[in-house]
């Protein structure tokens, strides 16, 4: 466990998981404003304070760690920091052109990074690294990915800064009405995250 002198935020779950799926707020300098700074959308937190997360991962886990193209360093540093390794990633292609500086955005990474022993999917369950669904709401990722990573690993599953409850997964994030654990379709709600993910520092 990472970030042992970082105090949990509420709710924190305890774990230890398996796996792990997370998509940080990454903290952005942007100029301008409007609807399309990501901080008009959710709070953000910066990279120190991502790092510092006591993230609960078993002794063999494995992480699926989402991040921009723009943050693929301060992604491998988070990986890092959380006791992982880094393997592979995949691309999600959202099939509408973004905004951008270098290039116009249209795709996210989707970084793998392992701890202990943890073997790869078997052969024939794997599947393309460019994964193609059309984006839909800002930061909303494609529900397939979970549920390849449902055949491919057993639980406990957990994901950070989840944005709505799914079956068989502990969430938590702000977006989440009630962080929950799941299973066979039985909630079991515990307190609702208060305030927001953003670093009070």
């Amino acid at each position: 466990m990472s970030g042992s002198e970082y105090a949990p935020p509420p709710c924190w779950p305890s774990g230890p998981f398996r796996c792990i799926v997370a998509d940080p707020p990454w903290e952005y300098r942007e100029s301008g404003g409007g609807n399309r700074v990501v901080s008009a959308h959710y709070p953000t937190m910066t990279t120190d304070d991502i790092c510092a997360l006591p993230v609960p991962a078993a002794d063999d886990a494995v992480l699926y760690l989402w991040a921009t193209a723009p943050k693929l360093e301060e992604a491998l540093r988070v990986l890092t920091a959380w006791g992982f390794r880094y393997k592979t990633h995949a691309v999600w292609d959202k099939e509408i052109i973004g905004m951008g500086y270098w290039f116009r955005g249209q795709h996210e990474l989707l970084l793998v990074g392992t701890r202990g022993k943890v073997k790869a999917p078997a052969q024939e369950l794997r599947v393309s690294s460019v994964i193609r669904e059309r984006r839909t709401v800002h930061s909303r990722k494609p529900e397939l990915v979970q549920d390849m990573i449902e055949r491919w690993f057993p639980g406990p599953r957990l994901e950070l800064f989840a944005r709505r409850p799914r079956e068989n997964w502990t969430c938590w994030g702000n977006e989440v009405e009630a962080n929950a654990a799941l299973t066979g379709g039985v909630a079991r709600t515990v307190q609702p995250l208060v305030g927001s993910l953003e670093s009070e520092t």
